[in-house]
């Protein structure tokens, strides 16, 4: 058996290009990978403005102590200049975003002055309060966003305000997705003695389209060698990925590893870990394969830890691998040493820590584990039972 990490990187390392660039408007942007650096045209916000809806003065005209009382020349609205200066005892009222005028530096707040007609009274304030400065956002001519940046509400934001409603991002990893099995059969349909409703295919769709993929859904195929073989170069034809679950372990039916053999190339594993032992990787023609476990709970682990990080990777993002965080074990937890187990847990924030606790039996049938909890807590190979008050690493859903 090979250790997951070992496992991690001969993929990761197979996978040397991204998926080509495509243009999309950017109304349909959101959760896609940006395939270049995005520089700024020109500085954000390009002329220094109001913060606030008040009066602008320039700063010679802010009185140390008491008050003072300047003339109100002009208004000046959101979107709108002010063509002249404002001279010294002058103040022009002014709307929040509206450039500032020249010879004003500071904004008075307009709950903190007194205005009578035309004349203003103000006290003291910090000169240059409440005024934004040219490019304080953003400064021309700098990397606004980086290629492999996943484009979240906020950053579609920050690319419509640079002007542009059009942006470059990397076309979604087509993945082809099949479950194996005579077994399995769809939902919806009768079902006979023997078989069961198959959840791997739509745990797995859910989780390719969660990590940006595109799914090609062929369904469920039979175990027959010559079905198997013709479905799986069809799958290799139309995806980046082909995915399957079942078929990978040492049952008399379990075939798919042996057509690839035939049509491909294959690296067989037994991973170091629990669940999910059984995996196989390799090539359909031009198309990257996984062979995924048939127990649910097994199938969508080996998903998370070998397949999410090869589509991210696939689809031009810089950051692979989710964040973990440590917490205190609330309960003991029996671990063989030599393998790395993943748990299904729940974590919290509870007497001042984060706690984690197992969501109950752990077998890799057991799919209501998965819905139950919101992390893993991942036991690395060198480590035997945990205890409770022992620190645990969790890697959240």
């Amino acid at each position: 058996m090979i250790s997951v990490q070992d496992g991690q990187n001969q993929i990761l390392h197979q996978l040397a290009e991204s998926t080509p660039p495509e243009v999309v408007a950017v109304t349909r942007a959101r959760d896609r990978v940006l395939a270049e650096d995005l520089h700024a045209p020109f500085d954000v916000p390009p002329a220094d403005n109001s913060a606030v809806d008040g009066y602008a003065v320039a700063s010679d005209d802010v009185p140390a102590a008491k008050t003072r009382e300047l003339d109100v020349v002009a208004e000046i609205m959101a979107g709108a200049m002010y063509a002249g200066t404002v001279a010294p005892g002058q103040t022009v009222r002014i709307m929040t975003g509206a450039p500032m005028p020249r010879g004003a530096d500071t904004v008075y707040p307009q709950e903190v002055v007194e205005r009578r007609g035309d004349r203003l009274r103000v006290g003291p304030i910090p000169k240059g309060s409440n005024v934004r400065q040219r490019g304080e956002d953003i400064q021309a001519g700098t990397v606004a966003l980086e290629r492999g940046t996943v484009l979240r509400p906020q950053e579609l934001g920050l690319i419509t305000s640079l002007g542009q409603w059009q942006v470059l991002v990397h076309r979604r990893p087509r993945v082809a997705l099949l479950s194996t099995g005579d077994e399995v059969v769809e939902p919806g349909t009768p079902r006979k003695a023997g078989q069961i409703y198959d959840a791997n295919r739509f745990t797995l769709r859910g989780s390719i389209e969660q990590c940006g993929g595109e799914v090609i859904d062929l369904g469920i195929v039979a175990d027959v060698r010559d079905e198997l073989r013709a479905r799986l170069l069809e799958a290799a034809e139309v995806g980046d990925m082909v995915v399957t679950s079942g078929g990978v372990s040492v049952g008399a039916l379990d075939l798919v590893k042996d057509v690839l053999g035939e049509i491909g190339a294959i690296d067989f594993w037994q991973v170091a870990m629990q669940p999910g032992r059984p995996l196989a990787f390799g090539r359909v023609r031009s198309a990257h394969f996984f062979g995924l476990p048939g127990n649910p709970v097994a199938s969508m682990l080996a998903f998370m830890l070998f397949v999410r990080p090869a589509i991210y990777k696939l689809g031009g993002r810089r950051r692979l691998f989710p964040e973990t965080a440590e917490a205190v074990a609330v309960e003991a937890m029996s671990k063989k040493k030599g393998r790395r187990e993943f748990k299904r847990g729940v974590v919290r924030w509870q007497n001042g820590r984060w706690e984690a606790r197992t969501t109950g039996p752990q077998g890799s049938g057991i799919l209501s584990s998965m819905a139950a909890g919101n992390c893993l807590i991942v036991l690395d190979e060198d480590r035997g039972d945990v205890a409770v008050g022992d620190t645990v690493l969790v890697e959240p859903f």
